[in-house]
């Protein structure tokens, strides 16, 4: 993959390439209805195609968070045509990567010292390259090495990205400004945290010692004396990402082993500690060759409030959903049934969420769940897209929480999915508020 050596820093800079891309994808929209003058039945996929390439392209340049609200849409199946999601995914592990002398650059303005300073060893090519940073290969004092590196200028330019991007994403979400407002102000906040990299080794020793007894999965060793703001220094844990893994045609043991290890691990967190590994993409997670599940990131961590947490989890395991009177009052805790609402609306959030929430449950209604069923993903799929073509349900509802709680929770069900595990759902179980 050929080398960036530069990346847009300044606003100006990153507003001329977002005026570029978007003039890039007028003259698509154009051409695409010329020839749906002289065709009728002339589709959008090359329209989606080169729509996709094109931002793409643009966002993999700029870096940061413009490219990780690319590869957060890549995970959200069924909101982007498919085209989009699969180009966007790259997103997720293989992004051009920066240039050596731009990676020197930023190992002397954090240390003062050069990477060959500081370690026995240093491979100035990336193994991997990412949203926010690539990873390069070191060794010291025998240690085989992890560097993740954050691209210059992430971290200062994502309030000015993000105002940015909010043209892409009314014309690809379908959005009100409303809408757009509380994503995006959820998402600036998560990403701030992502690109401060020291509370990032803070919260990943956290973590993996917090975590460390959970069964088949393995964290690397952090060492905050080689890591800095803008670099981390771990171990280099051997393994393969899970989409490499699933193409050596794993045995269906071995998948639901894998798959045991996600639950547990999202579920301990999630249930026990009230603070999850939000950011559930294939790129943080590694098959190691004895067949643990590695998990390499900490840097999106939702805390989850209590008055949130109880509300939600005492919904789905009590029989509050055999009462309409006590549902409604749930649901206005949770902020999905409002006050101004009319005696019309509240029937109709109250039906149409407490049929979403109900599916949601269902890998936590039995003690065994199989995650290959198609049924029920394709039931997830059909409400997704219901809720992202009503305008009725499109609304900005609910607590801002449950942005990243659905991407993590959904997160987890579609790369069980892909795996087609089957899980034992009852090793960790919500809490409720009677206990």
């Amino acid at each position: 993959m050929k080398e960036q050596n530069s990346i847009p820093v300044s606003k100006v800079e990153r507003s001329a390439k977002f005026v570029t891309t978007g003039a890039k994808v007028g003259i698509n929209y154009l051409k695409h209805y010329s020839k749906k003058m002289v065709n009728p039945n002339h589709s959008r996929e090359e329209l989606n195609k080169e729509n996709a390439e094109d931002i793409y392209n643009a966002l993999s340049k700029l870096k940061g968070s413009a490219l990780k609200i690319a590869q957060m849409l890549s995970m959200d199946k069924n909101i982007l045509p498919k085209v989009y999601s699969d180009k966007f995914s790259l997103a997720q592990y293989s992004a051009p990567p920066l240039s050596g002398p731009l990676i020197v650059r930023t190992f002397s303005k954090h240390f003062g010292k050069t990477p060959d300073q500081i370690y026995d060893t240093f491979n100035i090519n990336s193994k991997h390259a990412a949203s926010i940073g690539q990873v390069h290969q070191a060794t010291k004092n025998g240690k085989k090495l992890a560097v993740k590196i954050q691209y210059p200028g992430v971290g200062d330019s994502i309030s000015s990205d993000l105002r940015l991007v909010k043209p892409f994403a009314f014309r690809l979400l379908n959005m009100s400004e409303a809408e757009l407002q509380v994503y995006m102000g959820e998402v600036e906040e998560k990403l701030l945290e992502e690109t401060d990299y020291i509370l990032e080794v803070q919260r990943s020793i956290h973590f993996s010692t917090v975590c460390k007894d959970l069964k088949n999965t393995i964290f690397p060793t952090y060492y905050p004396e080689l890591s800095s703001k803008r670099i981390i220094t771990m171990d280099w844990l051997e393994g393969i990402h899970l989409k490499d893994f699933l193409k050596k045609k794993p045995s269906q043991e071995l998948r639901n082993k894998i798959g045991q290890a996600l639950w547990d691990f999202y579920n301990f967190q999630q249930h026990e500690l009230r603070a999850v590994h939000a950011d559930p993409h294939p790129g943080n997670f590694l098959i190691t060759p004895d067949d643990q599940l590695g998990i390499i990131d900490f840097g999106c961590i939702k805390e989850i409030p209590d008055d949130f947490y109880y509300p939600f989890f005492t919904c789905l395991f009590s029989n509050i959903f055999d009462d309409r009177h006590k549902t409604i009052e749930y649901f206005r805790k949770l902020g999905l049934i409002l006050k101004s609402d009319t005696p019309k609306q509240v029937e109709f959030y109250y039906k149409n969420y407490k049929a979403m929430i109900s599916l949601f449950a269902q890998p936590y209604q039995q003690a065994e769940f199989d995650f290959s069923k198609p049924a029920f993903f394709d039931e997830l799929f059909a409400w997704s897209e219901e809720v992202t073509t009503n305008p009725k349900l499109k609304q900005a509802r609910g607590a801002k929480h449950f942005l990243y709680f659905n991407r993590t929770n959904f997160g987890l069900y579609y790369i069980l999915h892909d795996l087609q595990a089957q899980v034992k759902t009852d090793t960790f179980r919500p809490h409720r508020l009677n206990e």
